[in-house]
């Protein structure tokens, strides 16, 4: 596996993480309807281009498996493929982020439980819930920061 900070966000690299991104979220994020995983689908290439720090995980043939974008200290996201979860990639890609840009919050959907146990497994904490996620929508946030 290796670790890319990606500086160039081509329109065929934005392709290959949106797939990333659609596989993940339907695996995790089952609270969804599929409806609503279209709707949120449209915003993520726009805000894969815009985060100051898109950082991928590629497999052994140069293929992203796994993303995550920082803004400030703050990790915005972090999606593995479906097919490479529990390979070690979302571990060694927020390991990279603590390290490298000082990671110490981040916001996760409640109903996601698998998340919020990997990011405790990882040292982050809950200190805030929103019933509401940042679109106002039905979604309760826990809002972690590291211990």
């Amino acid at each position: 596996m290796r670790i890319v900070e990606v500086r160039e966000r081509t329109p065929f690299l934005i392709r290959q993480l949106l797939e990333i991104w659609e596989g993940s979220v339907k695996a995790t994020h089952l609270f969804l309807t599929d409806g609503e995983i279209e709707n949120i689908k449209g915003y993520v290439p726009q805000a894969l281009k815009e985060i100051p720090h898109l950082v991928i995980a590629e497999d052994e043939n140069g293929v992203p498996v796994a993303f995550m974008g920082i803004a400030g200290q703050k990790l915005e996201m972090l999606f593995v493929s479906a097919a490479e979860r529990g390979k070690g990639f979302g571990k060694r890609l927020i390991r990279y982020g603590m390290e490298t840009y000082l990671i110490k919050e981040l916001a996760v959907n409640e109903q996601n439980p698998s998340a919020r146990d990997f990011y405790e497994h990882m040292g982050f904490c809950v200190y805030k819930r929103t019933d509401l996620d940042e679109q106002r929508n039905p979604y309760p946030l826990l809002y972690m920061k590291l211990e």
